[in-house]
C-alpha cells in the first residue's frame, strides 16, 4: 500500500468534503461519515486536521484563493467597470453552479453547526465582493452618463442581494436551478 503524504491527504479530505457537501438532502457531515468516504479513520482526520472547523476553514480558503485572483486579474485587466462589474458576477455565479457544495458553505447552509467564526468570514467574504463590485461601479460612474456615485453604490448592493439570491436558492432548490440561468437579463437591467 502507498501512504499518500500529509499534503496530499488533507487536499483528498477536503474534496470528500466538498463532495458531501454536494447531496442535495444538505445533512449534516459527520466526522465518521468524512472518515468512511476517504477511506481512513476518524483519529486519521485529526492528524491532519485540529477539529471539524479547520476543514472548513480549508474549503473557505479554496473559495476565498480561488474567487478573488480571479477577481484582482479582472479588476487589473478589464479597464471599463461596467464590463468588470459583469465578469464578477458571472465569476461568482458559475463558481457556484461548479462547486455546489463549496456554495452550500458560502451561504452557510453547511455551517450552521459549525464554529460562529466560519459563518463570519464567510459574511467577510461577501463584504469584500461588494466592495470590489461598489469600486467597480463607481469607476463606471466616471465613465458612463447614466451613472452617478450615489446610483452606483445602490447598484452595486442590488447586485450583491441578487447574487446572493441566486446562491440561496440554488442552494435550497437541491442545485435544481443553475444560478447563472438568465443573469445576463438581469444584470443589463440592474446596470441600465
Amino acid at each position: 500500500m502507498v501512504r499518500k503524504k500529509s499534503g496530499e491527504r488533507k487536499q483528498q479530505i477536503l474534496q470528500a468534503l466538498a463532495m458531501m457537501l454536494e447531496e442535495p438532502q444538505g445533512m449534516k457531515v459527520t466526522t465518521a461519515a468524512l472518515a468512511a468516504k476517504v477511506g481512513i479513520s476518524e483519529a486519521a482526520l485529526y492528524r491532519h486536521f485540529a477539529s471539524k472547523a479547520q476543514m472548513f476553514e480549508g474549503l473557505i480558503e479554496f473559495i476565498e484563493s480561488g474567487v478573488f485572483s480571479v477577481i484582482n486579474r479582472i479588476c487589473e485587466n478589464e479597464e471599463r467597470g461596467l464590463t468588470q462589474v459583469r465578469n464578477i458576477v458571472r465569476l461568482l455565479l458559475g463558481f457556484s453552479e461548479r462547486n455546489p457544495g463549496m456554495t452550500r458553505v458560502m451561504m452557510g447552509d453547511a455551517l450552521i453547526y459549525e464554529n460562529p467564526r466560519l459563518q463570519k468570514r464567510m459574511n467577510q467574504f461577501f463584504d469584500r465582493i461588494e466592495l470590489t463590485l461598489r469600486q467597480s461601479m463607481r469607476l463606471a460612474a466616471t465613465q458612463e452618463s447614466h451613472l452617478d456615485e450615489k446610483s452606483a453604490i445602490m447598484r452595486s448592493n442590488l447586485l450583491m442581494n441578487c447574487l446572493i439570491g441566486r446562491m440561496t436558492r440554488f442552494v435550497k432548490g437541491g442545485f435544481s436551478n443553475p444560478p447563472t440561468a438568465g443573469i445576463q437579463d438581469q444584470v443589463a437591467f440592474i446596470l441600465s
